[in-house]
């Protein structure tokens, strides 16, 4: 009996303890993840106490007996309309209340928002997050890779598509799933009600690395916001200084230069992220690493036993002082 109740609370304790963190749905920021676990508490409830009713009735069933101590079966009758009711009315309409539960906060989430809305471009890529900040026009004027920002308070509408294969876009603390379709553009929407980090997360198998195809949301104040998208407007600062100049000349000479921009060079190959401000980001590699200086060498130098079987190969080529060189500039990229 002891085991049977501590099998029995287990899943309470591991709700208790799991509903917190950056990465947990039933931590919500936002209103539309809000509206998603509302959804999910209801079902979990509703659940719970069809278990409970289960387990009491079939208790109920093993004790029962009859005025002479035996078995008292029911009649072909009973029988017929216990099956009716319980295994085909109830959940009937049960599943009714469910289906209109999820269609309206489908309709919440689908819904369209007003025109001027903040929006964002994102794009998947194996393994990766694409993004670009778009004007009134629908003109990129802001790019940047793995990483967003939000204005705190403000809706923001999400144009999703891929470049490759199916991925889906998951940032669990502020909206639920949306998938990315090759050929097609998904929109979503997103809002963070309070300033914070949050960690999303590729939600649809995509390949090998998969698992390793995060991205952050950070949600800051609208005057915060402004001034960051003015920085990531621009491009490159000019530089004076001649180890980041040295720098530079190490990027646009290596390998690097063929697969990555920095608005403001020669650098403009579009197959890897925008580097125009990587040295401004909490992460790299799809938020696999932290941007770190010894982490960005690492990445540099051995990418490929990091995250085998990404599309940046390992750099065999660049000496230490050329490596530090390069190491400067980047993280002067702000």
């Amino acid at each position: 009996m002891r085991g049977t109740r501590l099998l029995l609370a287990a899943p309470l304790v591991w709700l208790m303890l799991a509903c917190s963190g950056n990465q947990h749905a039933l931590d919500t920021r936002g209103p539309v993840a809000a509206k998603v676990a509302t959804l999910f508490w209801v079902m979990a409830g509703v659940g719970s106490l069809i278990f409970v009713i289960v387990m009491a009735l079939l208790w109920w069933g093993l004790i029962r007996k009859a005025p002479d101590g035996g078995a008292r079966p029911l009649r072909y009758v009973h029988s017929r309309n216990l099956v009716l009711l319980s295994g085909v009315v109830i959940p009937l309409v049960i599943l009714f209340f469910f289906t209109l539960g999820s269609a309206s906060v489908e309709r919440d989430v689908g819904k369209p928002l007003p025109a001027g809305t903040l929006t964002i471009e994102v794009i998947g890529h194996q393994w990766w997050w694409e993004i670009h900040y778009l004007d009134w026009r629908g003109k990129r004027h802001a790019t940047t890779a793995n990483e967003m920002v939000l204005p705190v308070g403000r809706p923001v509408r999400l144009l999703l598509q891929s470049a490759d294969v199916i991925h889906s876009f998951w940032v669990p603390q502020l909206a639920g799933k949306t998938d990315l379709i090759p050929g097609k553009t998904n929109v979503s929407w997103v809002q963070a009600d309070k300033p914070g980090v949050f960690r999303g997360q590729c939600a649809e198998f995509c390949g090998l690395q998969h698992a390793h195809m995060g991205l952050m949301a950070e949600a800051v104040s609208p005057e915060m916001f402004e001034a960051w998208l003015a920085r990531q407007r621009a491009p490159a600062a000019l530089l004076t200084d001649p180890a980041l100049i040295r720098g530079q000349q190490v990027f646009l000479a290596a390998q690097c230069m063929m697969c990555h921009t920095i608005r403001g060079t020669s650098a403009v190959a579009q197959l890897g992220p925008d580097l125009t401000h990587i040295g401004s980001r909490r992460m790299i590699a799809a938020a696999t690493l932290p941007n770190t200086r010894g982490h960005l060498a690492a990445w540099i130098l051995k990418a490929q036993d990091i995250k085998p079987g990404n599309f940046m190969p390992n750099n065999h080529t660049l000496d230490g002082e050329s490596l530090n060189a390069l190491l400067d500039y980047l993280q002067s990229l702000q």
